[in-house]
């Protein structure tokens, strides 16, 4: 059997039909896994499972909002019927750009309830399945901004910071319940949220603007999602059984050789 192989285990995959969420949920079935979408957009998450199919792999889908608690916990349950629960990838997550004084109240509660409360309704909903079956494993995804200062991103950061957080109190807490519980945190990739705040905030510079954002990481350009999603594959495997507790920056250089 090669390594990095996930035949036979089954993956709950939130914002699972886009961007990163969208090649994590590709590469681990292209490895055998069962893939569970969790995604806002009915559209994208059917399209996402068709091409898995398409590819010979399996998957469901489940319109889901991660900030509704009781929503959650009711599709959780209803995946853990049939099946186990071996894998969560909590990577639903929406942006905010804005300091402190330009980041309103409704701004705050928006991002806090998708990139923090959503985790937590997640793992919260999982935690109980996954000690009942022995283990598992759980990825958040954080960011560069958990760890390092960025400009105009207050709200994201202080959401991102949580995550990471989080993550290590839960590797500490399920130590003895054979879960592990790690983190991801890229610097900028290229996704179509990219595509689209590019294009909204500096129309007919979308070249150049897209030039310089990539030349801000020190490597000389921005990451790709599959990238993320062979770190996280590594992450799920057996190979990386002795990791817990741990923060993977996945950032071409940002946090150590930036200045």
């Amino acid at each position: 059997m090669s390594k990095f192989n996930l035949q036979g285990k089954s993956a709950i995959i939130t914002g699972g039909a886009s961007g990163i969420g969208e090649a994590i949920s590709k590469t681990f079935a292209q490895q055998g896994a069962y893939i569970h979408i969790l995604e806002f957009s009915k559209e994208s998450g059917e399209q996402t499972v068709k091409e898995i199919k398409n590819d010979g792999g399996e998957a469901n889908f489940y319109q889901c909002d991660v900030s509704n608690h009781l929503q959650v916990k009711n599709i959780i349950d209803e995946i853990a019927k049939n099946n186990k629960i071996d894998i969560l990838i909590n990577n639903a997550g929406v942006a905010h750009v804005g300091n402190v004084e330009n980041t309103f109240e409704s701004d705050l509660d928006r991002v806090y309830n998708v990139n923090v409360k959503g985790v937590y309704n997640c793992i919260y909903a999982t935690v109980p399945k996954m000690k009942a079956q022995g283990g598992g494993v759980i990825i958040n995804m954080a960011s560069i901004a958990s760890s390092v200062g960025i400009s105009d991103r207050f709200a994201y950061s202080m959401s991102k910071g949580a995550v990471l957080t989080m993550t290590y109190s839960v590797a500490k807490d399920y130590l003895d319940s054979n879960i592990r519980c790690n983190c991801i945190s890229p610097a900028r990739v290229h996704t179509p949220f990219v595509d689209g705040f590019i294009k909204k905030n500096y129309p007919g510079k979308e070249d150049e603007m897209f030039d310089a954002l990539s030349k801000t990481q020190p490597i000389g350009r921005m990451g790709k999602p599959e990238e993320i999603a062979n770190l996280a594959l590594y992450l799920c495997s057996n190979e990386a059984s002795f990791i817990t507790g741990t923060d993977f920056p996945i950032d071409g250089g940002f946090i150590k050789l930036n200045g």
